[in-house]
């Protein structure tokens, strides 16, 4: 979909065209003294000129959606052309199963422009049939992992429709291709979130998962993540939950220095010293000296983080006293 087709084959002009002769090209107007000038080609002036007159007399003919057609191709992202595509769709009674197929020939050439799945999701409202939306997207990120158009317009068609039955299958077998595909991660806790629900049986299941993933990539941000957000829904917290908290303990104490560890541990800590439960691994001198770790050696690209971070818990014991040791 872009600005060079006017070599196509067979191609005729819209101005040569004697159907079209009863129609007065409107061209593009950039005002007196446009500060940039697009240099387009021929057939798109041609073509957007053409599609200018039409959108101006509100014509609603099959000619005109055959334009919209032709003015896609060209640019593919242009939300007017849509739009008046969407109206000539109605007006004219148009088969929208059609419709549904030659907006994924466009998905398939254009997979992360807005405006093309913004068409298909409304096609899908009119028809009230997403029947074809879980395959089109699975199609999509099987190409891209982490299109999030097409993520979006999955995540809309699961949640309007009620499709959550094989999402969870879905996301398995994406993560286990590639464990780091943070996109998988945010589904899972979609699903989560809107369907199967946080019940305490649900959190330790997922908590388990998720260990297990670390323990494959144990420098993986985007499950460290993904086990922060499972124990917002435990109420034992970061620093209660004896499986998570053995669990990083264990790697530590094997030799394990992920920043994405040492950060965990930092905020289990936090979290002990707010609560007044601090004990020999969670407190104030081990999250002090963590941030240190991660300022001169472990993540020094994020130095002055972590030197602010341990100087806010210098002040910490400054204003509460050695009790919070």
């Amino acid at each position: 979909m872009s600005d060079c087709g006017d070599s196509d084959a067979g191609w005729i002009f819209y101005k040569d065209r004697p159907d079209w002769n009863d129609i007065k090209p409107v061209p593009e107007d950039d005002g007196p003294s446009p500060v940039v000038v697009i240099a387009h080609s021929e057939k798109f002036e041609d073509v957007y000129d053409y599609f200018r007159a039409i959108l101006q007399k509100d014509e609603k003919s099959q000619r005109a959606l055959e334009l919209t057609k032709d003015a896609v191709e060209l640019n593919s992202a242009n939300y007017t052309v849509w739009q008046y595509r969407r109206e000539l769709l109605k007006e004219l009674g148009t088969d929208l199963r059609s419709e549904l197929d030659y907006v994924e020939s466009v998905i398939k050439i254009s997979p992360k422009n807005y405006q093309v799945w913004h068409h298909r999701r409304v096609l899908v409202e009119w028809l009230q049939d997403p029947s074809q939306e879980l395959d089109l997207t699975g199609e999509a990120l099987l190409h891209d992992p982490k299109n999030y158009h097409a993520w979006q317009h999955r995540q809309w068609a699961i949640k309007s429709f009620r499709l959550y039955d094989k999402e969870i299958e879905f996301v398995d077998s994406l993560l286990s291709d590639d464990v780091r595909n943070n996109s998988a991660w945010n589904q899972r806790y979609f699903i989560h979130n809107n369907h199967t629900g946080w019940s305490d049986l649900n959190v330790q299941k997922e908590i388990c998962y998720t260990l297990e993933k670390i323990k494959f990539v144990k420098n993986n941000e985007s499950a460290w993540n993904y086990l922060r957000g499972i124990l917002l829904h435990d109420k034992r917290g970061l620093n209660g939950n004896g499986v998570v908290t053995s669990f990083c303990e264990e790697l530590y104490k094997n030799r394990c220095r992920s920043p994405f560890l040492l950060a965990f541990i930092i905020d289990v800590c936090e979290e002990a010293i707010k609560k007044n439960e601090t004990n020999s691994f969670h407190n104030v001198e081990r999250a002090k000296e963590l941030c240190s770790a991660l300022a001169t050696k472990y993540d020094k690209i994020r130095e002055k983080y972590w030197t602010y971070l341990r100087d806010r818990f210098e002040k910490y014991v400054s204003v509460n006293g050695e009790n919070s040791q």
